[in-house]
C-alpha cells in the first residue's frame, strides 16, 4: 500500500507518498501565507484545504487513487480555528505565534486561582496541563474571541488544534485532535489524555466545542463523497489521525526511550526526550503527549544555536554586501584546534531560557590574546553552543544512552563533530530534516495496519536506508573538552551581573 502525507506547516503544505519499504514515491509542496496585522498572525484554513486538494490533484495524475491506501497528517500545533456545523472556517485561524490573549490568560490564571486551594492558578494549571500557561496557548485564545467576536464563538461547533485537523475535518466530516497537537491547547488532562473539564469550564468555554482526541496510529474516517470530489481521491479511504509537527520531529529524530535525546539545531534549537514522566515546567521545558501511547514528549528550547552560528559567519565574512560566509566558517573551521587556544565564547546573543533563564545576558568571548585567529574565533562559537547544550542536557532526569541530532546545524560536519567531542558521545545525526517528518507520519499507517511491527523498526530502517550518519569521539578531544567544559560553566555566573537590568 502507498500512504499519502502532507504536512500543514506556516510557510508550506508538503507532501510526500510513501511505499510500505519507507521510501518517498512523490514530493510536492505549495506555500501557505501569513496575514500580520500588529500582534495578531492569522492564516486562510481555505488556502491550506486548497492547496491540499491541488497537491493531491497533482499526485493523483501520477498515481492511481486505488493505490492510495491511507491519508495520514502533520501540522502546525497550538493554532485556534473555528469551524461550523459544516466544517468550514468561520474566520482566519489565530495562529500559535499570535499575541493578542495575554490579558485572557491572567483572566484564566486568577479564575483557576479563585476556585482552588491552590494558591496559584498557574500551579494548578500545569498540575493539569504539564506546562506553563500564557496568551499563546489555544485556550486563553478561544476566551479572547468569546469576548471579542462572541458571534463567532456561538457559531462555532468546533475549535480545532491543529492545521491538519481542518483538512480532516474537510475530508471526513469529523472533529478530530491528536493527542500531540492538542497538548499544546492549555486545556488537556496530560496525564489522563482527556479535555479537562473543571479546567475548561474555569475559564468559561464550552468543553463540547473541543474536537475528540485520537492518537496519531487511530483511522479517524473515512473519504467522503464531497471529500473525493473536492480532493480527488476514492470515497472510503481511510483517514488516520497523524500528529502535530513536533510529534513527528521527535519520531522522525530517532529517539523512543527514556535516556534517548534530540537535539534540535536550527536558528535556535531545543533538547527534546522521550519518557514516561514530566519534566518541570518551571525550568523553561515543557511537555507533550508522543505519538506513543504510554509516552510524553519532554522539550526544553534554547534561543541560541543556528543564530550563533549565522553571526560569526556575518562578522566574518568576506562578502562584499557583509551576508553571512558559511562557506569561508566552514575553511577556518578546517584549520581550527579543539579548544580555539583557550578561547571561550558564551553564545547567549539572543538572552537565553535554556539552560539558564535570562532575557538580559548577551554573548561574551573570553579569552582573547594577540595570538587569537579568526579560526579559534569560529571553532570557540560553536564550541560554545556544543558546551550550552551539554550543560542542558545534564538537566534530565535519564542518563544519556542515545544523542541525534537534526535541524540545519546538522549540515556543518565540524560542528557535528564538536558535539560529538564535547558529550563524550557518538552523535547520529539525521539527514533530509524537510522528509523525515513524513515517513515518520506514514509509519504510523503502516503500524496500524500491521505492514511494521513497531515504531522502532521505522527508526531502524532510517537507519539502514542511509538517512542517518553517526560521529563518533575522539578520547583525548573528550578529555579536554570535559576540563574546557568545567570552566566554561563559570562563565554565566560571572558576566551575569554586568547584564542585569
Amino acid at each position: 500500500m502507498l500512504a499519502a502525507t502532507f504536512d500543514i506547516g506556516t510557510t508550506a503544505v508538503k507532501a510526500v507518498v510513501v511505499n510500505e519499504n519507507g521510501e518517498p514515491v512523490f514530493t510536492g509542496s505549495s506555500v501557505i501565507h501569513t496575514i500580520e496585522t500588529g500582534n495578531f498572525k492569522e492564516q486562510d484554513p481555505d488556502e491550506w484545504y486548497g492547496a491540499f486538494c491541488s497537491l493531491s490533484k497533482e499526485m493523483l495524475e501520477i498515481i492511481p487513487a486505488a493505490e492510495i491506501g491511507a491519508i495520514i497528517f502533520s501540522g502546525q500545533m497550538q493554532d485556534v480555528i473555528s469551524v461550523g456545523t459544516e466544517g468550514k472556517a468561520l474566520r482566519n485561524a489565530i495562529l500559535y505565534s499570535d499575541g493578542r490573549a495575554d490579558e485572557q490568560a491572567r483572566m484564566i490564571i486568577r479564575e483557576a486561582a479563585s476556585r482552588n486551594v491552590v494558591p496559584l492558578g498557574d500551579a494548578y494549571i500545569a498540575e493539569i496541563t504539564g506546562n506553563h500557561f500564557d496568551g499563546s496557548m489555544p485556550l486563553a485564545k478561544i476566551l479572547w474571541l468569546k469576548e471579542n467576536e462572541p458571534e463567532i464563538y456561538e457559531k462555532t461547533a468546533c475549535f480545532l488544534i491543529s492545521s491538519k485537523d481542518y483538512i480532516i475535518g474537510r475530508l471526513t466530516s469529523v472533529f478530530a485532535g491528536d493527542m500531540t497537537a492538542c497538548s499544546t491547547a492549555g486545556a488537556m488532562d496530560l496525564d489522563k489524555k482527556i479535555w479537562s473539564e473543571e479546567f475548561i469550564g474555569a475559564a468559561g468555554i464550552n468543553i463540547r466545542k473541543f474536537p475528540k482526541l485520537f492518537y496519531a496510529h487511530e483511522c479517524v474516517g473515512t473519504v467522503t463523497k464531497t471529500g473525493a470530489a473536492e480532493s480527488g481521491y476514492r470515497t472510503g479511504t481511510k483517514v488516520y489521525a497523524g500528529t502535530g509537527d513536533a510529534g513527528a520531529t521527535t519520531l522522525a529524530s530517532g529517539i523512543l526511550a527514556p535516556g534517548e535525546y534530540n537535539i534540535n539545531l536550527g536558528t535556535s534549537g531545543w533538547v527534546a526526550a522521550v519518557s514516561n514522566q514530566r519534566m518541570e515546567s518551571e525550568g523553561g521545558g515543557f511537555n507533550l503527549a508522543a505519538m506513543q501511547k504510554d509516552l510524553l514528549i519532554n522539550v526544553v528550547p534554547f534561543l541560541n544555536g543556528g543564530n550563533v552560528h549565522q553571526l560569526i559567519a556575518k562578522i566574518l565574512s568576506r562578502n562584499p554586501d557583509g551576508a553571512p560566509d558559511f562557506g569561508y566558517i566552514s575553511e577556518l573551521l578546517e584549520k581550527a584546534e579543539p579548544g580555539s587556544h583557550g578561547l571561550f565564547f558564551l553564545p547567549y546573543v539572543a538572552g537565553e531560557r535554556f539552560p539558564i533563564m535570562d532575557s538580559s545576558v548577551r554573548g561574551s568571548f573570553l579569552g582573547l590574546f594577540q595570538e587569537t585567529t579568526a579560526a579559534d574565533m569560529a571553532q570557540s562559537v560553536l564550541e560554545g553552543v556544543a558546551f550550552s547544550i551539554r550543560q542542558g542536557l545534564e538537566l534530565f532526569d535519564h542518563p544519556t544512552s542515545k544523542i541525534t541530532l537534526i535541524g540545519g546545524g546538522a549540515r556543518e560536519r565540524r560542528w557535528c563533530q564538536i558535539l560529538s567531542n564535547v558529550m563524550g558521545q557518538k552523535i547520529f545525526v539525521y539527514k533530509d530534516p524537510d522528509l523525515l517528518p513524513a515517513l515518520a507520519i506514514a509509519s504510523a499507517v503502516f503500524v496500524a495496519e500491521g505492514v511494521i511491527p513497531d515504531y522502532k523498526s521505522f527508526i531502524e530502517t532510517l537507519e539502514s536506508q542511509g538517512h542517518c550518519d553517526t560521529v563518533e569521539p575522539d578520547p583525548e578531544v573528550s578529555e579536554k573538552y570535559h576540563r574546557s567544559y568545567q570552566k566554561y560553566k563559570n562563565i554565566y555566573p560571572l558576566v551575569r551581573e554586568f547584564y542585569s537590568r
